[in-house]
């Protein structure tokens, strides 16, 4: 644990969101409360990069002001990336690299902010600060839009993309039924989502509207034959029908309808392109005219539309990462715990990373209904109180008004350092 007066480092990683800098504000303010324990909290230029080319950013030279507008301002601030580190086996120098660049910039505390691989960065870091007998209080700040952290509630990012999709296939379905008896009787959006298929879940809330809505999950493996003869069905009884699809919907084989052959920085294979795949399918079997739209970066920058349940959460998680910090926690996450569905009561606790890192959460099979195709009551009460709540950003000229940073960095220390 760090008594004395330490500096503190912050970084994005991965996809950002519409919160993300949400959490950088709550980690940002908290860290500034407590001048006796933190000094300067420096943000890595482009995310975990930053550290290793040590180019860190003083967000001592942002206004409180800026700090604040962070808040609501979409994608990330300080620049992210999708840079995975090795195992500490396999590349002990990047490891060690980091923990020579905090030491370098009296950093004592380490607040990475992403998913399930940052998890793991933030954990091995942990360990390594340990055996090499530095000083160091990591915590992550859970991140990403898919959902799929585990042992937590829900994650920040996701409550403002689920709220985008519903809304977006609510007002498109609405467009299509317009135009069904002489037009497109078929829309198409294909959304993220590469195991779980928590966003396209979202879709499956505008049933209460009435609109006639198939989607289609990562967890349910893809059949053309009832998917078709869902789609035929819904068409001859409403006149259209609307179709959310993951871009992690797969054949019984495994292949993804969207897949590339390629992959991502992750080892990832690189997804997109499941809509027009479904569209055509509709189209050389039922002969419908559609339409198609993939959701792609729309759906995690929407911070006009964003949940006021995910901003709020997102800067309570990022709060809470810096009083763990300083309570002497380390290798942990704060956590999103539910109390109740309605009224909507959540708290923060906290996890350790050993038990976050690597591990996938899918949907539940009780929050698919039984044919695959929609969601079930539970699963509505679960997402509805995440959408909940309107927290617009201020406009000017009929554009909403971001933050811009100076992102002013600091000399170096070091000799420079080449990426593996």
């Amino acid at each position: 644990m760090n008594t004395a007066r330490s500096n503190a480092f912050y970084a994005q990683s991965g996809g950002v969101t519409a919160v993300i800098n949400a959490s950088a504000a709550g980690v940002i303010e908290t860290a500034r409360r407590h001048p006796d324990r933190i000094g300067t909290v420096y943000a890595g230029k482009n995310g975990i990069i930053g550290a290793l080319t040590e180019e860190l950013i003083d967000t001592g030279e942002e206004s409180a002001d800026t700090i604040a507008a962070l808040r609501s301002t979409p994608a990330g601030a300080f620049g992210s990336c999708r840079y995975k580190l090795k195992s500490l086996e396999k590349n002990r120098r990047e490891y060690e690299r980091l923990i020579e660049v905090f030491k370098a910039h009296g950093i004592g505390y380490f607040f990475y902010n992403g998913g399930g691989d940052s998890a793991d960065t933030c954990f091995k870091v942990s360990q390594l600060s340990q055996s090499l007998g530095y000083p160091l209080q990591a915590i992550h700040v859970p991140k990403t839009i898919d959902n799929d952290l585990p042992l937590t509630d829900c994650c920040p990012g996701f409550g403002s993309v689920a709220k985008y999709v519903a809304v977006s296939v609510l007002e498109a379905s609405l467009d299509v039924r317009s135009m069904a008896a002489t037009s497109t009787r078929v829309f198409v959006l294909e959304v993220m989502g590469r195991h779980a298929g928590w966003i396209a879940a979202a879709g499956g809330l505008v049933e209460s509207q009435g609109i006639p809505v198939v989607v289609l999950f990562p967890e349910i493996e893809f059949d053309k034959d009832r998917f078709l003869a869902r789609v035929d069905a819904l068409v001859k009884q409403h006149g259209y029908c609307s179709v959310v699809v993951s871009e992690g919907c797969h054949h019984p084989d495994g292949s993804f309808l969207a897949e590339q052959g390629t992959r991502d920085a992750f080892g990832h294979a690189q997804l997109g392109g499941a809509a027009p795949v479904v569209a055509q399918m509709v189209k050389d079997a039922l002969g419908h005219k559609f339409h198609w739209a993939v959701a792609d970066y729309l759906q995690r920058a929407a911070r006009h539309i964003a949940s006021a349940t995910d901003v709020q959460q997102a800067y309570a998680l990022g709060q809470r990462a810096v009083e763990l910090a300083l309570e002497g926690r380390n290798a942990v996450m704060p956590t999103i715990e539910r109390i109740s569905d309605a009224p909507y009561r959540w708290r923060i606790g906290s996890a350790p990373l050993e038990q976050v890192a690597n591990v996938e959460k899918t949907m539940p099979r009780e929050f698919i209904n039984a044919d695959g195709f929609g969601i079930t009551d539970a699963c509505r009460r679960y997402l509805l109180p995440l959408i909940e709540g309107e927290d617009y950003p201020g406009y000017q000229g009929g554009l909403p008004v971001y933050a811009t940073l100076r992102n002013q960095l600091v000399a170096r220390k070091l000799p420079s350092f080449e990426l593996a």
